[in-house]
């Protein structure tokens, strides 16, 4: 039994170490800051290192992604609930610099804040994480169909948020024949 443990371990050692960055990445998209990503990622390969199933190799990447996943909504649950007992509202942590990609960034990211939970998942997974659709499928519990049609409905409802604000789209040069 020892010698099967430290073998798990080492898997998931090796694991980390081939995606901490894309974690790392993950983890500062759903939080919104470095340190609390950096806290989420630690917290995650705790409780990887900790777990005495591991799934085998060509599912390890996912079920890292699925444990940093779970452990912010974990925070963010646990958070809500106390600030909801302390009366006091979570502001936003991002100072304001005038630059057209940074505002670009923030645009998408309060859209992204406004789509529906599912919408949000499965673009931070796909479109910004790179999973592919079987990876988001079974990260999120889900057929690979319902990853493709959830991210369709995602991509047109993020669209629609951008647009619908104050957001033109450059002109392309490009002439519609009607």
């Amino acid at each position: 039994m020892q010698r099967r443990n430290v073998t798990l371990r080492d898997a998931v050692e090796t694991a980390l170490r081939q995606n901490w960055q894309r974690l790392f990445g993950y983890a500062l998209r759903l939080s919104g800051n470095r340190d609390s990503a950096a806290d989420l990622l630690q917290s995650c390969a705790m409780k990887a290192l900790a777990s005495e199933t591991v799934p085998d190799a060509s599912g390890i990447r996912a079920w890292l992604f699925a444990i940093l996943r779970n452990g912010f909504f974990d925070d963010r649950r646990r958070a809500s609930v106390r600030a909801e007992d302390r009366g006091m509202e979570i502001g936003l942590e991002t100072p304001w610099r005038h630059d057209d990609r940074l505002i670009a960034e923030i645009t998408v990211k309060q859209a992204l804040e406004r789509l529906d939970a599912t919408h949000r998942d499965i673009i931070e997974l796909v479109d910004l994480a790179g999973f592919r659709y079987a990876e988001a499928a079974e990260i999120l519990g889900v057929p690979v169909g319902t990853v493709m049609s959830r991210l369709s409905r995602a991509r047109l409802a993020l669209l629609d948020e951008i647009g619908g604000r104050n957001v033109t789209p450059f002109p392309t040069g490009r002439r519609h024949v009607g």
